[in-house]
């Protein structure tokens, strides 16, 4: 069993979407992420009737990562609905994902997003935002963190 399997189902078994009240559904997009040290960590997303209130299954897998772990770098993810990502968007990250991503850790521009479950096609962080705006930051603080 390959990564993308093991993240697979780990992810699968939380797709189950629900009403979790009249305000809240949940579980029906759900995530899968590999840590820079292996560990496999998952979330699933919660959709409230307003808006800033909802949490994506890619975040909150990060966070679970984070608070678990204390760990920020992220080398695999795979998202999705009822299936496998299958190409073209499925399985992408939303914009504030990603951008979640690089304010977490400047290292996860490299990390692997599963585009294709059955070609194990993959993209970056990185090719998903070439130009990200926090990059300047990062050197900045590097900069001045330097002897």
């Amino acid at each position: 069993m390959d990564i993308w399997e093991k993240l697979y189902q780990a992810a699968k078994g939380l797709y189950h979407p629900q009403e979790v009240s009249p305000f809240l559904y949940a579980h029906h997009v759900v995530c899968a992420l590999e840590a820079e040290n292996g560990g496999i960590f998952t979330g699933f997303c919660v959709e409230s009737c307003s808006g800033v209130l909802d949490l994506c299954a890619e975040r909150v897998a990060a966070l679970n990562m984070y608070v678990n772990s204390g760990q920020t770098v992220v080398k695999r993810l795979i998202a999705f609905r009822d299936k496998a990502p299958s190409g073209g968007g499925s399985g992408m990250p939303c914009g504030a994902c990603r951008e979640f991503f690089l304010q977490l850790a400047l290292e996860n521009r490299d990390m692997e997003i599963l585009v294709d479950y059955e070609t194990r096609e993959t993209v970056t962080l990185k090719e998903l935002l070439p130009n990200w705006w926090g990059l300047e930051r990062y050197e900045a603080d590097a900069r001045r963190d330097a002897p």
